[in-house]
């Protein structure tokens, strides 16, 4: 069965996205489900109709469907309900006041203390207790938020990722009291959408797409290229830090990049994990 304006729709979304053409064969199954992760927008302001209650144990149940290395099961949900913890951890952001006035905001945990305890349990040693054991904990977590998002998108809520709370990731862990070998990694904001969203311009499949070997040759130029089409579509409101760093005649995503990665960030995260009892060599 063909499903033309499916089709049509999605090649749009994915024109937009990435600025070239993507062919979209209006026979294939499951036209619906890639519209909307084609048509994947944030959405930062929403109404104040409650997210119910039975309909977040849903999402939740379908997030952690997702797919778990090992079957280790990692990735646990917090919700966060308590209006006092909501408010100190949206007082830490305050360029964000999304995350105070979403009706729902989630955190996403890697969870990382479970395996050592089922060692224990059954007698067993646990020798694996290196990078990969962080790797794999927080790996599950991005997968179960990410499903999340597919699932939330799926009955009409929009969504915000939130990983900056990592920017106050001890705070953040005191706060929601979590043990050691749990770690905060991204929190998540959840409502009915307010507004219409904008699909926000990707890096160009050539750059992202490998095949048979990895290739970044002319990065230079097509970022260059990237910064162009994005501008063009997306422009930045202003530069960041112009009293630092000054106002480029051209001013794309790649500069803004620079510029903020031009600041340290979480350095002490790092101390914060092995804090947490995890083991990073």
């Amino acid at each position: 069965m063909r499903d033309d304006r499916v089709a049509e729709r999605i090649q749009d979304a994915l024109s937009e996205r990435f600025g070239e053409t993507i062919h979209v064969d209006p026979t294939l199954a499951g036209l619906d489900e890639l519209a909307r992760i084609a048509g994947h927008c944030v959405h930062r302001k929403f109404l104040s109709r409650p997210v119910d209650d039975a309909q977040l144990r849903l999402l939740c149940a379908c997030a952690l469907s997702a797919p778990s290395k090992s079957d280790l099961q990692q990735g646990d949900i917090l919700i966060l309900r308590e209006p006092a913890k909501r408010k100190a951890i949206a007082e830490r952001l305050p360029d964000m006041p999304w995350v105070g006035e979403a009706p729902v905001f989630l955190v996403f945990l890697a969870n990382g203390r479970r395996l050592p305890f089922i060692a224990r349990l059954r007698g067993k040693p646990f020798p694996n207790d290196h990078l990969d054991a962080f790797f794999n904990a927080t790996v599950d977590a991005a997968i179960v938020m990410t499903t999340f998002i597919r699932a939330a998108e799926a009955v009409g809520l929009g969504t915000c990722p939130i990983s900056v709370i990592r920017d106050h990731a001890q705070e953040v862990s005191r706060l929601l009291d979590l043990p050691p070998r749990v770690i905060p990694v991204a929190g998540l904001c959840v409502g009915w959408p307010a507004e219409a969203a904008r699909i926000s311009p990707r890096l160009g499949l050539e750059i992202t797409v490998h095949e048979d070997r990895f290739d970044d040759g002319d990065l230079g130029g097509r970022i260059d290229a990237y910064d162009r089409r994005r501008a063009a579509r997306r422009p930045y409101a202003g530069p960041r830090d112009p009293a630092r760093w000054g106002r480029a005649a051209f001013y794309g995503w790649s500069e803004d990049k620079a510029r903020q990665y031009a600041e340290p960030q979480r350095t002490d995260f790092g101390a914060f994990v092995r804090a947490k009892n995890f083991r990073l060599d």
